[in-house]
């Protein structure tokens, strides 16, 4: 008579034990979770710049509208002017540099202030060693290959994860300031003897009638003018692709087929930069360096460069950066004379 009564107690045992070790996977399940959304620092996990971008909740939203503006008008142009999307390859991607630590994703264009974004980055990644400010860090480390992974460097999975989960920017500039600044850097400064050597020669043994011996040797006097011809002439690409410091940014950083969730420009670049670290919750640790250069080109001084251009070439270069102005909604120059 006994025996049922102690088959309860062994199936209550049972029943205790099961719930138990229920009550137990429940709480190794919690810890594993908590365990995954730490860092290995120990840290609480914060919001992705993603997340706070489309949130929407953490940003002034006349600045997230303005952004959106963008983004838009971006896009419908990427609608309007390009007839066939393509799959990206990894050649797409070298320009496109990465931070894990933070999620980021930047397609860096030179002369729109790449140099220093390469800096901030170079802090915000740990690659700038003891330097906290970013203009510590020398100029030409700054541009030193494997500083700062590409994007170009990864499988495709991992190209994919970035793409869909870290927050993709880009920093633009008016076209044609862009490339007189470019012609400025490169052409007019004696230090830049390497650009000299490399296409100055080219330039004036093709586009000067009876250069001088010396000229030929040292391609240290290239006008203007030269470098536009150089630019229209279809030689030129046929060759080799344009140096990135006049590449057109659609070439170089792929808008219709990248979606960049922010689209700097040069003309607001403290107000975005300051946006973009906002984002991703580094506004604390870094901040983007103001600029002070009273030399640097403007639109008076782009007007001053294309007076001495003729219309003719004036419209073949117009049309050779015609993308980079309809993607990014710059206004076609007044100083030009074709129009």
């Amino acid at each position: 008579m006994k025996k049922p009564k102690v088959n309860r107690m062994v199936l209550a045992m049972f029943l205790g034990c099961f719930i138990i070790a229920i009550f137990y996977c429940q709480n190794n399940l919690k810890q594993a979770s908590k365990s995954a959304i730490e860092g290995t620092n120990g840290q609480k996990s914060r919001r992705s710049p993603l997340q706070t971008l489309y949130d929407g909740d953490q940003v002034e939203s006349s600045v997230q509208a303005a952004h959106q503006g963008r983004r838009e008008l971006l896009e419908e142009a990427c609608r309007s002017y390009t007839r066939k999307r393509r799959v990206l390859i990894p050649e797409d991607l070298k320009h496109v540099m990465v931070d894990d630590r933070h999620g980021l994703l930047y397609c860096y264009v030179p002369k729109v202030a790449c140099t220093n974004w390469k800096r901030v980055l170079m802090v915000l990644t740990g690659a700038a060693g003891p330097h906290r400010d970013p203009l510590d860090i020398p100029a030409h480390e700054a541009h030193v290959a494997g500083t700062l992974r590409t994007l170009s460097e990864y499988s495709t999975a991992e190209i994919n994860r970035r793409l869909r989960s870290y927050l993709k920017f880009v920093f633009v500039r008016e076209p044609f300031e862009r490339l007189v600044s470019a012609y400025r850097n490169k052409f007019t400064r004696s230090y830049n003897e390497a650009f000299h050597k490399r296409y100055g020669t080219k330039i004036v043994r093709r586009h000067r009638p009876d250069p001088r011996p010396e000229a030929l040797e040292a391609g240290d006097d290239v006008s203007f003018e030269e470098f536009v011809y150089y630019l229209v002439d279809p030689a030129t690409q046929r060759e080799e692709p344009f140096n990135e410091h006049w590449e057109r940014v659609h070439s170089l950083c792929h808008p219709c087929l990248i979606h960049y969730d922010v689209v700097g420009k040069y003309e607001t670049l403290e107000q975005d930069s300051s946006y973009v670290l906002r984002l991703a919750g580094a506004e604390q640790q870094v901040a983007f360096p103001a600029s002070h250069k009273s030399t640097r080109t403007t639109g008076d001084m782009a007007a001053q460069f294309f007076h001495k251009i003729h219309p003719f070439y004036q419209k073949k270069l117009f049309n050779l950066y015609r993308m980079d102005f309809l993607l990014f909604n710059y206004s076609t120059p007044a100083y030009l004379k074709f129009t």
